[in-house]
């Protein structure tokens, strides 16, 4: 089993330093006039990327806010084309966690609109779109809705998901740019990478000294969320 994984973080390291010595070689051979190319073209694109950016700022991007009533709504659903619209209620402890990571979300992501609308001045458009359990997140694409996340459970059913992994779960729907990799949520990912990381320094000690490979590092489980609150007035908050 060792011997696998060297073989595998070996490759893994032939590969970038494959890539990094092709990127060099490719600057290397670039010209005067190559690098003037390049400059026009990202000057081209930084003018490009402000005025859309104050486009975005004129329509509310950038900033999370609420919505006043359904009329609302339905008018910023025609503006924008990508919408992340927290449903909530007053004295839902979930949702003041869900405010906190869209509101950190908002200004990462100016070509979203990020939102959130009570579900008591709502009750046709809850009814519409089914809402049933609050907090619920509603995913909308070219005023279609996409996908919803529904309390907790997607997200690791806990109250203490990172804000990452809130990111990773909204761009399963397109609703977002995102660069990260969309099939492995980022806290996973990292304990893979800290984990072969770990793997990779035992290894060189193992070349050096002889020691033997460490165990792999396991993250803590966290505190299990409990059930999400329901849009009933009955609902125990």
């Amino acid at each position: 089993m060792d011997q696998i994984v060297q073989s595998q973080v070996k490759e893994v390291l032939q590969r970038v330093e494959q890539h990094v010595d092709s990127e060099i070689e490719k600057l290397e051979k670039l010209d005067i006039d190559d690098f003037e190319k390049l400059r026009e073209r990202r000057l081209a694109n930084m003018k490009k990327e402000a005025k859309l950016k104050q486009e975005y700022l004129a329509k509310g991007h950038g900033e999370y806010n609420e919505v006043a009533d359904e009329k609302e709504f339905f008018e910023l659903t025609k503006k924008s084309k990508n919408i992340v619209c927290h449903f909530y209620k007053d004295g839902t402890p979930r949702c003041k966690i869900v405010d906190h990571h869209l509101k950190a979300l908002a200004p990462k992501h100016l070509e979203t609109l990020f939102c959130k609308l009570n579900v008591e001045k709502c009750p046709f458009l809850t009814g519409r779109l089914r809402i049933k359990i609050i907090p619920t997140i509603s995913l909308v694409v070219d005023q279609k809705t996409k996908d919803f996340i529904v309390g907790f459970t997607d997200l690791g059913n806990r109250d203490d998901f990172t804000t990452e992994v809130l990111e990773w779960r909204i761009a399963q729907a397109g609703t977002i740019n995102y660069s990260g990799d969309l099939s492995t949520p980022p806290d996973q990912a990292e304990r893979k990478t800290k984990s072969l990381l770990g793997q990779t320094k035992s290894i060189r000690d193992k070349d050096d000294d002889e020691r033997p490979v460490s165990p792999k590092w396991r993250g803590p489980a966290g505190p299990r969320a409990p059930p999400a609150a329901t849009v009933s007035a009955q609902t125990d908050e």
